[in-house]
């Protein structure tokens, strides 16, 4: 038997068949990926292959087709292995909010970062426009969708407990999604589960306030899911996650990660330039002249010195 992963809460995985039978499934104890350390060896997003379920009601999974790609955090315990978030994935919706709770460009870009190692495309999706206090939030909005922007990442700004009524975002929200996996990425009381249940109300995602006194969101997610879309496509929600950013990649690589510094460091004198101090750095002498954000460089720094994941915690997706 063949399917898709289309649920896992760690020791069990709910198995979509090809002919459209929900199947429970375990792994073997022995069961690994050749080459990944990681401490879920399938993830939802695979196409696996399975025996017939058993006299006990489950099947097991017994191989995992090759995977398009895949997204990966340091694992929270063992941190020299690592947790597969997703794999197949044909693009990642970034849910950004200015305030309650603010959405830094640190994990903006960390996450931006991480999923151009994985050839991820991302798009962003500011949320909560009508939940904008001031002029000065609003003209904060708009200057990080022009930031982000300018570097080529498209930028979507809606209020998703409000999608119905927002007919030309719903529409162009469901173009940009049909036919597609999509993985929803955020922190919590982004708004991630109330986007889910509007797209699909059949999803029934729990949904939580966000915390005045703390400005941040609850975690509503407790294992990771993906939900069809009609009349095609899928959204893959996963739990939170503390930290992001780092893992497995290389110190030399990291600039390639950040578009407008891999495109201007193209210039750079010497080819292996960490564009730190460096002398005829194109990269510094942009960020001296305007055309590479503040933001972005102090990001790129502190995935730079990063080399202990652990040491920079991040609020959970």
């Amino acid at each position: 038997m063949h399917g898709r992963v289309v649920r896992s809460t760690g020791s069990w995985y709910d198995v979509r068949t090809d002919e459209g039978l929900l199947i429970p499934c375990k792994v073997k104890g022995n069961f690994r990926l050749r080459g990944l350390r990681t401490t879920n060896p399938v993830a939802v997003g695979d196409g696996v292959s399975l025996t017939p379920p058993g006299q006990e009601g489950h099947a097991f999974i017994t191989e995992i087709d090759e995977r398009s790609n895949y997204i990966i955090r340091r694992a929270s315990n063992l941190s020299k292995q690592s947790h597969i978030l997703a794999a197949n994935i044909d693009q990642a919706l970034l849910l950004v909010t200015i305030a309650r709770p603010e959405t830094t460009t640190t994990f903006i870009d960390r996450f931006l970062a991480s999923a151009e190692a994985y050839r991820i495309p991302v798009v962003l999706l500011f949320n909560k426009q009508d939940d904008l206090r001031d002029d000065g939030e609003k003209e904060q909005c708009a200057a990080l969708m022009r930031l982000y922007g300018e570097i080529g990442y498209r930028c979507i700004a809606l209020s998703a407990r409000h999608l119905a009524a927002e007919q030309d975002s719903e529409a162009a929200l469901r173009e940009l999604l049909t036919g597609k996996t999509t993985l929803l990425a955020g922190h919590s009381g982004v708004g991630k589960s109330t986007l889910l249940n509007a797209l699909i109300p059949t999803a029934g995602a729990r949904t939580e306030v966000v915390s005045e006194a703390h400005g941040s969101g609850q975690h509503t997610t407790t294992y990771s899911a993906l939900y069809e879309l009609s009349p095609s496509g899928a959204l893959i929600d996963v739990p939170g996650i503390k930290g992001f950013g780092t893992f497995d990649m290389e110190r030399e690589e990291l600039g390639h990660y950040f578009r407008e510094i891999f495109q201007t460091g193209q210039s750079c004198r010497f080819s292996d330039c960490t564009h730190t101090h460096e002398p005829g750095c194109a990269v510094l002498q942009a960020l001296d002249e305007g055309r590479i954000a503040r933001s972005r460089y102090t990001s790129y720094l502190s995935m730079l010195e990063d080399k202990d994941e652990n040491r920079y915690r991040m609020d959970a997706w």
